[in-house]
């Protein structure tokens, strides 16, 4: 988090400033950052500027959208994630020119093959603030939406990024390995205790 604090700083002071000599100190500060995340995360050059340039002007996080299927049993719907053998929440970074329901309509159908209708927010989840596994460098906000599938039967999945879709009962899916970067044990416990409520006051933390 603190990494996450100074490349902002930099960032944003770079961006606004109109002192040279202003400028000179936010690149020193920038280029200090980057050697600090070189060391702990082990990111190489190329991907320390995709994180440090990516963006313009005050530096604000990134949003992911998870979307909360429930079949007609109860069960909620995870994909196995292809590269790490693991089960998540179908879900992924936020699109330009995308609401947040449409982005979770859109990723449900990329990576389990059915389509859903958004319902309600269940939570908004500052990551840095729970027990995600950290392996990315940007500040993220995670958005849980809860779906309503059109139809329960899911087909065959194999796309670049999952090869398997199922509905799981809540003992079931924390049975699982999980993708604990996308999907922590709460987040589960969570979309269920929102499912089985009439009325739901939507998380932020």
């Amino acid at each position: 988090m603190l990494l996450q604090q100074l490349q902002a700083i930099a960032q944003s002071g770079k961006y606004y400033t109109k002192d040279v000599f202003d400028m000179e100190r936010y690149e020193q500060l920038e280029d200090v950052a980057k050697k600090i995340a070189a060391k702990y995360t082990g990111a190489d050059e190329q991907q320390l500027n995709i994180f440090f340039d990516s963006d313009n002007g005050y530096v604000t996080p990134k949003v992911d959208v998870r979307a909360v299927t429930f079949n007609s049993e109860d069960k909620i719907l995870l994909v196995n994630e292809k590269l790490s053998d693991t089960w998540s929440i179908p879900g992924g970074w936020a699109d330009i020119g995308y609401s947040a329901g449409e982005v979770a309509i859109k990723e449900t159908h990329e990576e389990a093959g059915i389509h859903v209708t958004p319902k309600r927010l269940i939570a908004v989840r500052d990551i840095q603030k729970h027990n995600y596994a950290k392996k990315n460098l940007s500040y993220i906000y995670r958005h849980i939406i809860e779906c309503v599938p059109d139809d329960n039967n899911i087909g065959d999945v194999d796309t670049s990024e999952t090869d398997a879709a199922n509905y799981f009962t809540l003992d079931e899916a924390l049975q699982l390995k999980l993708s604990l970067n996308r999907n922590i044990p709460e987040d589960l416990e969570l979309a269920f205790d929102c499912h089985n409520s009439k009325v739901w006051d939507t998380i932020f933390d």
